[in-house]
C-alpha cells in the first residue's frame, strides 16, 4: 500500500497499557494504517498474546507502570520516536463515598493517572517533531454517579493536566479521549451476570442504544496522532452518556 492508504507509514507509537483494551485496538488500528507499533503491559504472557494480533515487526515490553523508575528507564532505552499513548489502568472498584478507604482510593491514583504523569515527564524529550501525547479520561469526569468519587476524581484531574501539559511541551501536541463505558477487561472485576446487566443497563439509556467497543475507542486515538491543529483537547466519545 501507499502512503495515502497508510497515513502513518514510518511513525513510532509507543502504547502503555497496549496489550489489552483499548490500547490494544489502538495499536491494531496504528499498525494496520503503517505504525511501528511498541507496547507496554505489565505481564510478560499478554503480551506475547497481543503480538500475535499486531503487524509484523510490532515489538513489547513488560514493564511495572507502578514504579517511577521503571517509566524513566523505559523511556531512556528507548530512544526516540513520535506519539506516545497512555491507557493503562486497572479494574475499576466502585465505593460510596462513606464506604471509601482512602489509602486504597490513592492507589487507584497511581496507574491512573501518576504513572501517566511520569510517562509524560520521561518521554517528552523523546518525541520527534510533530509528535503527540494522548491519554485517557472518562466520562465520569462530567457526569459522575453514585459511587464515583474516585474515578471522577482522577479524570478531573487528567484533563486538567492534558491542558497543562499542552502549554508547557507545545509544540507537541497534548490530547487526551474521554470513553463512556466500554466492553473490555476493564470490568472483569464484576461477575459476569453483573457486567452484562451493566452494558445493558447502561446502553438502553444512552442516545446510541449500546455501550462502546474497543475499536470505537481506537478511532478517537488514532484522529488524536493523525491530526495536526488540535492540542489540550478531551474528546469524548460516549454513545451520547454527557447528554442524558
Amino acid at each position: 500500500m501507499d502512503n495515502q492508504s497508510k497515513p502513518l507509514a514510518g511513525k513510532r507509537v509507543i502504547i502503555l497499557g497496549g496489550s489489552a483494551g483499548l490500547g490494544l485496538a489502538t495499536a491494531k488500528l496504528a499498525g494496520a494504517e503503517g505504525a511501528d507499533i511498541v507496547i507496554v503491559s505489565s505481564n510478560q504472557q499478554r503480551i506475547n498474546k497481543a503480538l500475535e494480533e499486531l503487524p509484523q515487526g510490532s515489538t513489547g515490553f513488560a514493564v511495572d507502570l507502578n514504579r517511577e523508575h521503571n517509566i524513566k528507564n523505559f523511556f531512556e532505552k528507548t530512544g526516540s520516536f513520535d506519539h506516545l499513548v497512555y491507557t493503562a489502568g486497572e479494574n475499576l472498584n466502585l465505593n460510596v463515598i462513606a464506604e471509601t478507604d482512602i489509602e486504597k482510593a490513592r492507589q487507584f491514583f497511581n496507574l491512573r493517572f501518576w504513572s501517566a504523569f511520569a510517562a509524560v515527564k520521561y518521554a517528552a524529550t523523546h518525541i520527534n517533531k510533530g509528535g503527540s501525547i494522548s491519554l485517557t479520561s472518562g466520562v465520569a469526569g462530567a457526569r459522575p454517579g453514585s459511587g464515583w468519587s474516585v474515578a471522577t476524581s482522577i479524570c478531573s484531574a487528567m484533563e486538567g493536566f492534558v491542558r497543562a501539559m499542552a502549554v508547557e511541551l507545545a509544540p507537541i501536541r497534548v490530547n487526551c479521549v474521554v470513553p463512556g463505558v466500554v466492553k473490555t477487561n476493564l470490568w472483569d472485576s464484576l461477575s459476569d451476570a453483573d457486567r452484562e446487566a451493566l452494558y445493558k443497563n447502561t446502553g438502553d439509556a444512552l442516545l446510541l442504544k449500546r455501550v462502546g467497543e474497543a475499536d470505537d475507542i481506537a478511532l478517537a486515538f488514532t484522529y488524536l496522532i493523525k491530526q495536526q491543529y488540535g492540542t489540550g483537547q478531551s474528546i469524548i466519545v460516549d454513545g451520547g452518556a454527557v447528554l442524558v
